[in-house]
């Protein structure tokens, strides 16, 4: 990958010199797992972060034979890097929604490039307070509708990960179960709202191509800010 490609797709990186992207390059491992496969396995110790080249993945927090998905992340983010930081055992896994492709740096070289480069620091903290955000955003429609929690996924997954087309922008067709997970929602009323929206028009399931195309995304937008 080339480093105007990289610096582009990750925005992580878009701050950060191009002596640091060369070199992140250079040392960058690449990953290639099929879906359903685990890509981290939980209490597995943090030797590494993992940058989302194409794919999708879940992160799921298991308690004995249950499993519970917290979180699904597209191209362009990165997941990794908190064990690395206290220097402690994963606390969740990484599983694979689809073919995803990877690339990993190691914690030790990852962590000297952070201290080299204040940029990278900066941009680094800046989007981890957007995740904790986010997770502020969730507790507070913990007591609203589905369909609004719904909403909100739908856009937030939209706006990271989706891809324009013709029709609308594409994401992955998320598995309700794992849906319904990261909303907060009952997986019954998951599959109701989604086929609800589906004869509004304003999303479009492709089950052959496992996409879910948001056709009116700024009508989605207004149903989230509901609250």
């Amino acid at each position: 990958m080339e480093i105007k490609a990289f610096s582009e797709l990750f925005p992580l990186f878009n701050t950060a010199s191009p002596e640091t992207l060369e070199w992140l390059l250079s040392v960058a491992i690449k990953h290639s797992y099929p879906k359903h496969r685990a890509v981290l396995m939980e209490d597995a110790w943090g030797n590494a972060v993992y940058f989302i080249v194409s794919g999708w993945v879940k992160v799921r927090r298991l308690a004995g034979e249950e499993a519970s998905t917290l979180a699904v992340m597209g191209r362009g983010d990165f997941f990794g890097e908190m064990a690395i930081l206290d220097e402690s055992p994963r606390s969740t896994d990484v599983v694979a929604l689809s073919p995803v492709e990877l690339l990993s740096v190691s914690a030790q070289r990852f962590i000297q490039t952070l201290f080299k480069d204040s940029q990278l620091h900066h941009r680094m903290l800046q989007l981890m307070v957007q995740r904790l955000r986010y997770a502020n955003v969730r507790f507070q429609l913990r007591n609203h509708a589905p369909a609004i929690k719904l909403a909100k996924t739908l856009v937030m997954l939209a706006d990271n990960y989706g891809q324009s087309t013709a029709k609308g922008t594409e994401i992955l067709r998320i598995p309700d179960e794992d849906l319904a997970q990261i909303s907060d929602i009952g997986l019954e009323e998951t599959s109701k709202i989604i086929a609800k929206l589906h004869s509004k028009g304003w999303v479009e399931p492709n089950e052959s191509e496992d996409t879910l195309c948001i056709i009116n995304l700024k009508q989605l937008g207004h149903l989230a800010e509901r609250v």
